[in-house]
């Protein structure tokens, strides 16, 4: 494997020397994503802003979301060279996750990289932080890859993260910009229009008490969360069941909801209660002040494997719970720490809300001649 990835190094190497012979391209922007394969919901708001404030930009999207088939993989090789046509006539490149071949590669000095990480906080660790644990990579292909190196930028939320994200990123706290995602902007602008979507959509969930359920990814760890539904009284309750992307949820029971036309974002503003565990849905939930539980059924298991930057039972305490039994149990006392999510607030989200997308367009353009 060793000798496998230094020989394909080597090749785009090689590849990249030849293509940086092309003159650079002052008004290009390049976008790479592997979050999925259209623009994500952060660079369509960046794309739609950087072409106001700057008519003749040029933007380049190469969006794939990596399958391990060989149809993939081979798809994958052909969007990696055209990433590298790309990053060598263009004067940035903003990314939402590892690409292979921005951080393997000797790029050109008038080149910026902004990583536009897909989350708003590090709640659970990850990147380096997870180096040669059960759900992290090895200490070897890290290093071989050249895991997240080569970011001139990298977007962060409130700054109470920092440390976590200049050790996920092997990095230091002066590439860290605490502007938040546009994201935040859409959740702001769009919350009612996105209730009364969904209400129309789904007529029931006006006579009940609204839980959203949203995991986080689990690598190598089994799921286990259906002991909630045991403990949900459906005639008071409706659950909507969002899975992660890279994971989905099963569940066909009567009174669960999937609401596939809807992101689990665009469900914040409908749920009376959103149920999570370790996924920065909670720091998007935060925004809109979203009530939040934390259900944690794995909780010693997730944090040995995986590692955990925030406790839930520290940071929202009375939120959190190991069994569905006692979180319902809280849910239905209708008594919920405020308090807990006011200071969550302060202490996780950027200084500044709504101003995201602007900041960040202007980040962009400020770094192009």
């Amino acid at each position: 494997m060793t000798f496998i990835i230094d020989l394909g190094r080597i090749l785009l190497a090689i590849i990249y020397g030849i293509l940086k012979i092309f003159p650079v391209n002052d008004n290009k922007v390049l976008f790479l994503s592997r979050q999925s394969d259209e623009l994500s919901l952060d660079f369509s708001m960046l794309k739609k802003e950087l072409e106001a404030e700057k008519p003749d930009i040029k933007i380049v999207a190469i969006c794939n979301r990596l399958d391990d088939s060989k149809s993939g993989l081979a798809g994958f090789a052909g969007d990696t060279l055209r990433s590298m046509y790309h990053m060598a006539t263009s004067r940035v490149v903003v990314l939402d996750a590892y690409w292979p071949a921005v951080s393997m590669l000797h790029h050109k000095k008038s080149l910026t990289v902004i990583q536009m990480w897909h989350a708003l906080g590090k709640i659970k660790q990850s990147g380096y932080q997870t180096v040669g644990r059960e759900s992290g990579r090895s200490e070897k292909t890290a290093r071989l890859m050249k895991m997240h190196r080569n970011y001139d930028i990298i977007i962060a939320g409130g700054s109470a993260w920092n440390q976590f994200y200049c050790k996920s990123f092997d990095t230091t706290e002066d590439k860290l910009l605490n502007i938040g995602l546009p994201r935040i902007d859409h959740l702001l602008a769009t919350a009612d229009e996105n209730r009364e979507k969904a209400l129309a959509a789904y007529p029931e969930l006006k006579d009940k008490t609204v839980l959203l359920y949203a995991p986080t990814f689990r690598r190598n760890i089994e799921l286990n969360w259906q002991k909630l539904l045991e403990e949900i009284d459906f005639t008071q309750y409706v659950l909507i069941v969002k899975g992660h992307p890279n994971q989905k949820l099963e569940c066909d029971m009567p009174g669960v909801l999937t609401c596939p036309e809807f992101k689990a974002v665009d469900l914040l503003s409908v749920c009376d209660y959103l149920i999570t565990d370790y996924s920065a849905i909670a720091v998007e939930a935060a925004i809109l002040n979203t009530k939040t539980y934390y259900y944690l059924y794995d909780y010693e298991e997730y944090t040995e494997k995986n590692g955990l930057n925030l406790n839930p039972f520290e940071a929202m305490p009375g939120c959190a719970f190991r069994d569905a039994k006692s979180l319902m149990a809280a849910v239905g006392s209708g008594e919920y720490n405020q308090a807990a999510l006011d200071e969550y607030r302060r202490k996780y989200l950027p200084e500044e809300l709504g101003t995201s997308t602007r900041k960040l367009a202007q980040t962009v353009i400020s770094h192009m001649a």
